[in-house]
């Protein structure tokens, strides 16, 4: 059963990561946050799990942080622009939207195979209780 807890927590921590990835695209242009300044990429930290006493080998993943991307601001001329400084300059958020859309991508296909698999296994225990009948 432990490889029920493997895909398991391998759905939680892409869940986690498609959340966090939605967030950049979604304020890929926001300019002033509460905390001042354009928003800050969020990068997730995964860390491999030990699944169970007796599951040697099998390893599963959980999410340790959402930490704040270390790339600085993309500094804009935009002198309209309400954020702007006094040079008329406007501070952006370093996020790439292709590169978070591929992201994404990624993350959905690791959820989806790691849906199959426990469909997989699911259908292994089954068949292995109708062998026992």
């Amino acid at each position: 059963m432990d490889i029920f807890k493997v895909s398991a927590s391998a759905l939680e921590a892409n869940r986690v990561r498609m959340n966090t990835i939605a967030s950049n695209m979604a304020n890929a242009q926001s300019t002033k946050t509460e905390e001042g300044g354009p928003y800050v990429k969020k990068n997730v930290v995964f860390k491999t799990l030990n699944i169970g006493p007796n599951s040697e080998g099998l390893e599963g993943v959980r999410v340790t942080g959402i930490v704040d991307s270390k790339e600085p601001p993309i500094v804009i001329y935009d002198p309209g622009h309400p954020d702007a400084d006094e040079n008329g300059n406007v501070s952006m958020p370093n996020i790439n939207v292709i590169e978070e859309m591929v992201n994404m991508m990624m993350a959905v296909r690791t959820y989806e195979a790691n849906v199959k698999a426990f469909n997989i296994s699911k259908g292994m225990y089954q068949k292995a209780l109708e062998l026992g009948r």
